[in-house]
């Protein structure tokens, strides 16, 4: 059962040497049967054979797993319906269980210990909750463990019904300060169109920047089992890149699926992260889930990029409801995003101030205000 050859010291991938915490995101495609909603046995105890492989030079290792809503579906006969709300919750808390004991048993085979934790876009947006993840996970990791981590689909709505394990694994990778996430699903990078519809299509292996076009070209998901795409691929990439987090996508089909997707001639596209790392404080504004969009005008583009904070005055529009120190995008008049940062200022206040001078503030609320609606300190520019 072991790998050709050693996975820390390939050639094909040298940066899988130098990190020293590795995020394993796994895609329900490739870990679930499709046509029997099982786990794909074999598969994962190859997988998990590789990960003591690295456990044993020093690697520090998360796993971020898809699956547990496929799994229940198969338990409670529900078919292959798309599935309501309730259904899908439902199917999850079945289906988790079935997921963890999965992992644990496999990693049992080679002496190795296992954690489950839930989490939700809610978790990150308490700086106290989210130094507690920090250190909860530092702490397995210190101590050996390998974490596996899921949403918690059963109580989080919204994840269901918007969200993904890529981005989670992004904001995980970001919480643990993880030098590496891949992503392993059925495609081996982003290619300019469908390569199912045009094999000849062109496939990118080295990625420096997400701009807006590559958001356009991506893909959404086509699996009523399987919550992301492309697009949650590239928007995982931003969060990681922005965090100092190099990031890969790579076929993870096969049976010792890191061995294969990185031996010489395989095909992945690799994200550079930014050379300047964001602190501990920008990392946790880059995880957290946004609730709104600003509209700025090119003012106050410039102003960000020159390291100022964004003033009432330069906002042309906003879209969202949300609270004062929720996380809010920054967009251009181009709709491009130019960053997230924390409100000093709810959607309805801005509504009301949007485009006023700092003077005007106090006219138009009743009340005094803060001059910053999103201050350079709670600021992450992409």
């Amino acid at each position: 059962m072991a790998p050709n050859k050693s996975l820390v010291n390939s050639k094909s991938f040298p940066f899988l040497g130098k990190a020293k915490t590795i995020v394993l995101k796994i895609g329900t495609s490739i870990l679930i049967d499709s046509k029997e909603n099982l786990i794909k046995t074999k598969w994962l105890e190859s997988l998990v054979k590789e990960v003591v492989e690295l456990k044993s030079h020093g690697k520090n290792i998360i796993i971020v797993s898809s699956g547990s809503i496929a799994l229940g579906k198969k338990i409670l006969n529900l078919g292959s319906k798309e599935l309501k709300l309730d259904e899908s919750q439902a199917s999850a808390a079945v289906g988790q269980i079935k997921l963890a004991q999965a992992y644990e048993m496999s990693l049992n085979l080679f002496q190795a210990n296992s954690a489950q934790i839930l989490l939700t876009s809610e978790d990150s947006h308490d700086r106290r909750r989210y130094l507690n993840i920090r250190s909860t996970i530092k702490s397995l990791l210190r101590l050996g463990v390998i974490p596996i981590v899921n949403e918690n689909d059963t109580v989080a709505t919204d994840e269901i019904k918007f969200g993904d394990n890529d981005r989670l694994a992004a904001q995980v990778a970001l919480t643990s300060g993880a030098d590496l996430l891949i992503l392993m699903s059925d495609i081996d990078g982003l290619y300019e169109s469908d390569p199912n519809l045009n094999p000849n299509t062109r496939h990118f292996s080295v990625i420096n920047t997400i701009t807006p076009e590559l958001l356009r070209m991506a893909g959404h998901a086509k699996s009523q089992d399987s919550k992301g795409g492309m697009r949650t691929k590239l928007e995982a990439a931003k969060i990681a890149m922005n965090g100092g987090c190099e990031m890969i996508i790579a076929d993870g089909s096969k049976n010792y699926p890191l061995n294969n997707c990185m031996n010489a001639g395989s095909k992945y596209t690799r994200f550079v992260p930014k050379n300047d790392v964001a602190t501990l404080r920008k990392q946790w504004i880059l995880s957290i889930k946004t609730r709104g969009k600003l509209f700025v005008d090119n003012g106050a583009k410039v102003a960000l990029e020159n390291q100022k904070s964004l003033l009432p005055a330069g906002v042309l529009d906003s879209s969202g409801n949300f609270n004062r120190g929720d996380a809010i995008e920054i967009m251009s008049i181009d709709n491009e995003k130019l960053g997230q940062g924390l409100s000093a200022y709810s959607s309805a206040e801005v509504e009301v101030i949007k485009g006023c001078k700092t003077f005007e503030i106090e006219k138009k609320l009743g009340h005094p205000g803060r001059i910053a609606l999103i201050h350079r300190d709670d600021l992450v520019l992409s």
